[in-house]
């Protein structure tokens, strides 16, 4: 007998368990159904500020499979649709498309990949024509029409995470002047203060106005209803487009009307083959989870294609009749504002502490390159280790080409547990184009070592 897959969300991680379900299960063994309620799937999301910017084309080029290209595998995906309710007790869910015309869908097997959505804080004004969210195609393609207005002169990032400084430079690109606000009191939350102040000084350089631990209050509003400024405690900054870049958040609205698990970022909870704990034939997976932190041992809400995708993969193998696990994540992340290049993976201090960890930090510049190489761009790298024993728990890095990067061989360290003093000793590509004879990860492994063993020494 067929049996029905229904999978709710058509971008990485529902089309991705929708696909690998299909590789393994052909279309006389299982029906795919997929919905989603926007007009593109399978695309990334993280391209949309670069494709804003001009840096790359879009949105075609953002989609890495279309809907023609998933509907002639045998998967019945049904775009503008969304789905209302889910009810889990008949096995089946509520949509309704773009008419207004409403149905009920049956399942065997539900795949939950309703993402996340941008952070809107409850002010006055916060939903006024020229304020935008960023995260799907359709909020990028809102964002360039808003751009096409001729009077845009002047736009106002609000938060200064990795999409907040993307954006920023986004709209340098497109000549505006521009103004980062900002609650805290560097960019970056994602790294510590003195990482975080890199980048705002970055940003500086580059001519935006950061305002830093300056809550917004409201969006002021014209006579035509358009946004004209952005209200803190002290000032008015003129705008005449605003971005929010305060983040996101689960999208587990269905989810918790429906009665499923969530945890204390607000994500679905699931096992480690990533079916929705308390449950036989819910799976969830992408951005509105939450996983586990092998570094701290918690569990998080994190938003990113890569984990997006390895989820959707992960279910579609057991959908299909295989084994495959998630076995969590370290938190590596990258971003760049215009030369310059942000990245981080593990820990930072606070996470640490919140952790119950103690640990030693090691902070280095160095270069990218030899130093006598030319263009050998500055960087900084942070590292944490934990006390006594030695064990990496983050590294941080900000510098210029060829950064970002090299975060990776933190995020291959901490998934192997090793101490930092293992990784002086790893050997690392060399050549003058490329790194000095010492790479600025080993310095800084270097150095963290010789913090641990003083520290223990001092005991």
């Amino acid at each position: 007998m067929t049996e029905r897959l229904v999978v709710i969300g058509g971008d990485a991680a529902g089309m991705s368990a929708a696909s690998q379900a299909r590789r393994r299960r052909a279309a006389g063994d299982l029906e795919i159904v997929a919905f989603e309620r926007g007009h593109h799937t399978s695309y990334s999301a993280c391209g949309i500020p670069y494709w804003i910017g001009g840096a790359v084309d879009g949105p075609d080029a953002l989609v890495a499979r279309t809907a023609a290209e998933h509907r002639s595998r045998d998967i019945d995906l049904r775009l503008g649709t969304e789905v209302t309710g889910i009810d889990l007790e008949g096995g089946r869910v509520r949509s309704r498309d773009t008419g207004g015309r409403e149905a009920w869908t049956g399942y065997d097997q539900l795949v939950i990949a309703t993402g996340a959505v941008p952070v809107r804080p409850p002010v006055p004004g916060i939903d006024a024509p020229g304020v935008y969210g960023v995260q799907t195609l359709d909020d990028g393609e809102a964002v360039l029409r808003g751009l096409d207005r001729a009077e845009v002169r002047r736009a106002v990032v609000v938060g200064g995470g990795y999409i907040g400084v993307e954006m920023a430079e986004a709209m340098l690109r497109r000549g505006l002047d521009v103004t980062l606000i900002d609650r805290n009191d560097q960019p970056m939350t994602t790294l510590d203060p003195d990482m975080g102040r890199l980048v705002r000084e970055a940003l500086e350089c580059l001519g935006v106005l950061v305002v830093s631990g300056a809550p917004v209050r409201a969006v002021l509003t014209g006579d035509d209803g358009r946004v004209r400024a952005v209200a803190t405690d002290d000032a008015e900054h003129p705008a005449d487009l605003v971005i929010l870049g305060l983040g996101v958040r689960p999208e587990t609205g269905l989810a918790a009307a429906a009665g499923l698990p969530l945890g204390a970022h607000g994500g679905l909870l699931t096992d480690r083959a990533m079916r929705v704990r308390g449950t036989e034939r819910v799976w969830a997976g992408g951005d509105c989870v939450e996983v586990l932190n092998l570094v701290s041992g918690a569990l998080q809400h994190i938003a990113l294609g890569t984990h997006a995708n390895k989820h959707g993969r992960i279910i579609g193998t057991n959908i299909g009749g295989g084994y495959a696990t998630f076995p969590g994540v370290v938190g590596t992340a990258v971003s760049k504002v215009c030369d310059v290049e942000i990245a981080r993976t593990g820990l930072k201090e606070s996470q640490a502490r919140a952790a119950g960890l103690r640990y030693v930090t090691a902070v280095i510049e160095s270069t990218g390159r030899a130093g006598y190489y030319p263009d050998a761009d500055p960087m900084t790298v942070k590292m944490l280790a934990e006390r006594r024993t030695g064990r990496l728990l983050g590294v941080q890095i900000v510098g210029g080409e060829g950064a970002a990067k090299r975060v990776d061989v933190g995020a291959v360290a901490l998934t192997a547990g090793m101490t930092v003093e293992q990784m002086v000793g790893l050997d690392l590509g060399y050549a003058p184009p490329f790194s000095p004879v010492w790479d600025p990860v080993l310095v800084a492994a270097r150095k963290a070592a010789d913090a641990v063993a003083a520290d223990i020494a001092a005991d």
